[in-house]
């Protein structure tokens, strides 16, 4: 079968399509919150933020799911699916119209920045419950041996999604606010926010109950937390490629986190003084931009690469392509190779994401699939908290530091190698599963 013809398989069920479209909504709305919330943290006159700063908001917003998350993982395997994310983004909407509220009637008071962050911390962290929920119930909206086709489409959604909310985030931002305050500005566009999250549950409510699983309802007790939550991680070591795939995430993640924080830096402080915020908001737009044109561009790429050279061997190429990328351009310290290499760098660590969602799909069973995908958002988001405090010792308030960038080159490099010798002893065949309908002629 094409790759072509994969997409067109999976595209053909219809509940398929539905989660896509939920998915786009919700992650659309959540790409505007999280431009907000740095408009309003970071960007403010009075606010140059520095690698701590930054630090701060991603340990803020990540920190308390990824504690968390294992223990109300559960709910994903024990509670209907549908009713879940219903809830989910129906607290979200109404969490986002309080903090639109909130930032309205701060015009920056310091008294209201505890709880509008707060605020923002549930809305977020309810975002990663949900991703997880989607991701936990698209085994029902497809057949098997389709995981390599859906994760294709499924993983592209969100950034899309995300690079669209953030760029009417910030096209709000850069106009409304320079005819209103920056504050209504914000307020704005976290309004905004809530219409995406009210569109997604409205699109939701088109499943039937049950049918994004779990098969069967359980009772769940608080004790049995502890116990489920040793299951799922026993039966992540008995599926070594799923097992492997998420500690490559979290390797990955926490090299491009580091870069992350240092390209933020280097667009704020270095090319931009304190006073300068348009320019700053506008610089960084385009580097969102490139970055989330090369996670979509991913989803014409992999696809081809899995199929001609096998998705483990893809993982590797990929790593490799990262070290080179990170290399050169992403060591020269202009706007033009900066943005080339963001826009480098997203295309792989997306590829990578698409390949590690396959192996954990495939690889894991649908009862615990809740528990092992919260247990890989963890390994997905914490290094970014540990890629902050890394960042904030080890880089200059401007984030050039070229020793530090080209350590991030070696990173990818030691990451391949290790994927490489490890998935040889496991058994490359193992790694195909879940890729037939891509691979099969």
């Amino acid at each position: 079968m094409s790759v072509l013809g994969g997409l067109r398989q999976v595209w053909r069920q219809p509940r398929f399509r539905r989660l896509l479209l939920v998915k786009l909504f919700s992650q659309s709305a959540d790409g505007m919150v999280q431009v907000g919330v740095a408009s309003y943290t970071l960007l403010a006159p009075e606010r140059q933020p520095n690698a701590w700063a930054i630090a701060g908001v991603l340990a803020v917003t990540m920190l308390p799911f990824s504690v968390l998350g294992p223990f109300v993982s559960v709910v994903i395997d024990r509670w209907d699916r549908r009713r879940t994310v219903l809830l989910s983004d129906t607290v979200r909407l109404v969490l986002t119209l309080l903090l639109a509220t909130l930032v309205w009637l701060s015009g920056h008071d310091v008294a209201l920045l505890a709880p509008i962050m707060v605020v923002a911390l549930v809305v977020m962290s309810l975002e990663r419950f949900q991703i997880a929920t989607l991701m936990a119930g698209l085994p029902h909206t497809i057949e098997e041996g389709e995981y390599l086709a859906a994760n294709t489409a499924l993983p592209v959604i969100g950034p899309l999604g995300m690079m669209v909310g953030a760029l009417v985030a910030a096209v709000v931002r850069l106009t409304v606010g320079n005819i209103v305050s920056a504050t209504l500005a914000d307020a704005l566009i976290f309004t905004i926010a809530a219409a995406c999250f009210l569109a997604s549950v409205t699109v939701c409510r088109g499943f039937t109950r049950r049918s994004l699983g779990p098969d069967t309802a359980v009772v769940h007790r608080v004790g049995e937390t502890f116990r489920d939550l040793g299951a799922a991680l026993r039966h992540l070591r008995r599926r070594g490629p799923a097992a492997l795939a998420i500690a490559m995430i979290f390797a990955m993640r926490l090299v491009f986190g580091f870069v992350m924080v240092a390209t933020i830096l280097i667009f704020r402080n270095r090319f931009h003084n304190a006073a300068e915020i348009d320019d700053a908001v506008a610089d960084l737009a385009i580097w969102v931009v490139a970055t989330g044109a090369g996670f979509v561009l991913a989803s014409a790429v992999n696809p081809v690469l899995a199929r001609r050279l096998s998705l483990r061997v893809t993982v590797v190429a990929v790593l490799l392509a990262a070290a080179l990328n990170q290399a050169l351009p992403g060591s020269i310290f202009t706007r033009p190779t900066l943005i080339a290499a963001s826009f480098l760098l997203g295309l792989w660590a997306q590829c990578l994401k698409m390949n590690a969602d396959t192996l954990v799909q495939a690889h894991v069973d649908d009862k615990f699939k809740g528990r092992v995908l919260v247990i890989y958002d963890m390994a997905f988001n914490l290094p970014l908290v540990l890629a902050g405090v890394l960042a904030a010792l080890i880089l200059p308030d401007d984030g050039a530091s070229r020793p530090a960038f080209l350590a991030c080159a070696a990173l990818y490099l030691v990451i391949a190698a290790a994927f490489a010798i490890k998935s040889q002893t496991m058994g490359p065949t193992r790694f195909a599963r879940g890729t037939e309908s891509l691979t099969d002629e």
